[in-house]
C-alpha cells in the first residue's frame, strides 16, 4: 500500500498517541506544503478527536502541481483504453476491499452515520467501474463530404483538469469528477475540502495503489480562499470542475479566461410537493428521508413541504412524529440515525434561520438545538419542522443546508408551481401523487433539473445526468452519466483526408 502519512513529533498529542501529519501529493511523491504551515481537521461529533494536522497549501504548491501532472499527461493520453479502464477497475476493487476501513473514517471526519458513510463509500466502486467502461466507449464519427473527401473527428483529451469538491460528499463529488477525468485521459490537480481533507487522502491513495502512474495526480491541501483562487488562476488548467456553494462558483466563474473549461454544480432549495390525492404516511417517510438524512447536508435535501392545504394538518402532525423518532449522536453510536452538522458555521447558520423563524412568527413545532448534556462537544441539531410559513420568507428561498425543513400550504397546483420556483436555485423538486396529469404538469413546467415522482429529493443514479437550473448550475455540462459527461473531459478534432 502507497505510504500516505507520517507522525510528526512536533504534532499536538491526542489520547491515542501523536496526531498524524498528512502531505500533499506533487510531483509523484509525498511532501509538506511550501511554506510548511498546517491546519487542523476534528471529529464534528466530538470536537476533542484531533483527526490530523493537513498542510496549508499556497500559490507555490498549485504552480508545482499543474506543472508535474502537465508533464505526465501526454504519455497517458497516449495510453490504450484498456489501460484507463483496467486501473479504474482495480481502484473499484481496492475500495471495495476497504469498505469498512474507509467508512468509519469518513464517518469520524464528516460526522453521517456509519450507515450513509458505508453507502458512500460502496457508490465509489460503482463510479470507478461505470467510468472504466466509458473509458472503453469513446469514439469519433465520420461525416459524408462532397469532393471524395472523408471528414472524421478525433476524441481526445482536454488536458488537466482542477477538481474542487466539497465537504458533504468528499469520496463520491470527487469520484464521479477524478474518474471520468481520468477515463478521457487527463491529467488531475485535486483539491478536496478542507473540512474533510482526510477522505481527499484516502481517494488518491487508492488510486495510486491501483497503478496510476503516480505523476498523473496531484492532491493539493488547503483552505479555498487560497488554494481554490490560486487554482483558477493557474497558468496550465485547461478544464475545472467545482462542486460548492453559488457564492464560491461565480468567482471561479468570473476568474477563469475564455480558454478553460468550467463546470460547477452549485446550491439547492429542494421541495417536496404533496398534492391532495397524496397517502399521508407515505410522504412524511419521503419527507423524513429528504430533509433528516445525512443530517440535511445535502445538495439536493429536501428543505420545504408545499402541501395542499387540506392535507396540511394532518401531514404536520404525521412529519412531526416522524422527526422525533430520528436520533442524534455520533454517527458510529447505536442506534444513532442522524449525526452532527459538519461544521461551527454551518451550526451558526441553521441557528440563525431558527430565529429568523421566530421573527416570522413560523411556529417551531419540533426541533432546534438540543440539550447537550449527554452528547460529547460538537455541532449538535435536532431535525427541526417548522410551519406557519408564508411565501416569500428566507426560510422559503434561501439554502439552509441543515435538517430543517419548513412547511407551506397551497390551494391550486399552478400556485404550487410559483412557490416551489420562487428560489434563485433549482436544482430538485418531488412529488407525492398518483394523478399523472399533475405530475407531468410539473415536471414539465418546473425551473428545477431533477424531478423525483414518490420518492424523495435526495438519491440518484451514477448513470443519469445530474444538474440543475438557475443558480443551482452553470449549466455547461452535466455531472454524472454517460457520454454527456465525458464530452466535458474530453474535445473533438476534426479531420479533412482528401484524395
Amino acid at each position: 500500500m502507497t505510504v500516505a502519512t507520517e507522525l510528526a513529533p512536533e504534532a499536538p498529542g491526542t489520547e491515542s498517541g501523536p496526531a498524524p501529519q498528512y502531505r500533499n501529493f506533487i510531483g509523484g511523491a509525498w511532501q509538506a506544503a511550501a511554506q510548511g504551515g498546517c491546519f487542523e481537521n476534528r471529529n464534528p461529533a466530538d470536537l476533542s478527536d484531533l483527526i490530523g494536522l493537513f498542510p496549508d497549501s499556497g500559490a507555490e504548491d498549485v504552480a508545482a502541481a499543474v506543472a508535474g501532472v502537465s508533464a505526465a499527461q501526454a504519455a497517458w493520453a497516449a495510453a490504450s483504453p484498456e489501460t484507463r479502464a483496467d486501473m479504474l477497475y482495480r481502484a473499484a476493487e481496492i475500495i471495495s476491499g476497504r469498505t469498512a476501513e474507509i467508512a468509519a473514517e469518513l464517518t469520524r471526519e464528516e460526522g453521517k452515520t456509519l450507515a450513509e458513510a458505508t453507502g458512500e463509500t460502496s457508490r465509489i466502486a460503482a463510479n470507478f467501474r461505470f467510468y472504466a467502461g466509458e473509458a472503453l466507449r469513446l469514439k469519433g464519427e465520420t461525416y459524408p463530404v462532397p469532393g471524395g473527401q472523408m471528414a472524421m473527428s478525433l476524441r481526445q483529451p482536454v488536458g488537466t483538469v482542477a477538481v474542487i469538491t466539497p465537504w458533504n460528499f468528499p469520496l463520491s463529488m470527487a469520484a464521479r469528477k477524478i474518474a471520468p477525468a481520468l477515463a478521457a485521459g487527463n491529467a488531475v490537480v485535486f483539491k478536496p475540502s478542507e473540512m474533510a481533507p482526510l477522505m481527499g487522502q484516502r481517494l488518491v491513495e487508492v488510486l495510486l495503489d491501483a497503478g496510476l502512474p503516480a505523476g498523473l495526480i496531484a492532491l493539493v491541501h488547503g483552505k479555498g480562499p487560497t488554494v481554490g483562487k490560486a487554482l483558477t488562476s493557474a497558468p496550465g488548467i485547461d478544464a475545472l470542475t467545482f462542486t460548492g456553494s453559488y457564492a464560491v462558483g461565480a468567482q471561479i466563474q468570473a476568474s477563469l479566461g475564455t480558454d478553460t473549461r468550467c463546470q460547477l454544480e452549485m446550491g439547492g432549495k429542494n421541495a417536496t410537493v404533496v398534492l391532495e390525492d397524496a397517502d399521508i404516511a407515505k410522504a412524511a417517510a419521503i419527507i423524513k428521508r429528504g430533509a433528516f438524512g445525512l443530517t440535511g447536508q445535502a445538495c439536493t435535501g429536501t428543505s420545504r413541504v408545499l402541501v395542499a392545504r387540506k392535507l396540511h394538518d394532518a401531514l404536520l402532525a404525521e412529519l412531526v412524529r416522524a422527526a422525533e423518532t430520528v436520533v442524534i449522536g455520533p454517527g458510529d453510536g447505536d442506534g444513532v440515525t442522524m449525526g452532527p452538522l459538519a461544521t461551527a458555521a454551518q451550526l451558526e447558520k441553521a441557528t440563525a434561520y431558527l430565529e429568523i423563524a421566530r421573527r416570522e412568527g413560523a411556529e417551531i413545532v419540533t426541533g432546534g438545538l438540543p440539550d447537550t448534556a449527554d452528547l460529547p462537544e460538537g455541532h449538535w441539531i435536532r431535525p427541526t419542522v417548522i410551519a406557519g410559513v408564508q411565501p416569500g420568507s428566507p426560510l422559503l428561498r434561501d439554502e439552509i443546508f441543515a435538517p430543517i425543513v419548513a412547511l407551506c400550504p397551497f390551494d391550486t397546483l399552478e400556485e404550487a408551481l410559483a412557490i416551489a420556483d420562487d428560489t434563485e436555485y433549482g436544482l430538485a423538486i418531488s412529488v407525492v401523487s398518483d394523478h399523472l396529469p399533475s405530475v407531468m404538469k410539473i415536471a414539465a413546467e418546473t425551473q428545477h433539473g431533477i424531478v423525483k415522482v414518490n420518492s424523495p429529493t435526495t438519491g440518484v443514479a451514477l448513470n443519469a445526468p445530474f444538474g440543475g437550473f438557475k443558480h443551482s448550475s452553470n449549466q455547461s455540462a452535466k455531472e454524472q452519466g454517460g457520454a454527456n459527461v465525458m464530452d466535458f473531459y474530453s474535445r473533438i478534432k476534426t479531420v479533412y483526408l482528401g484524395a
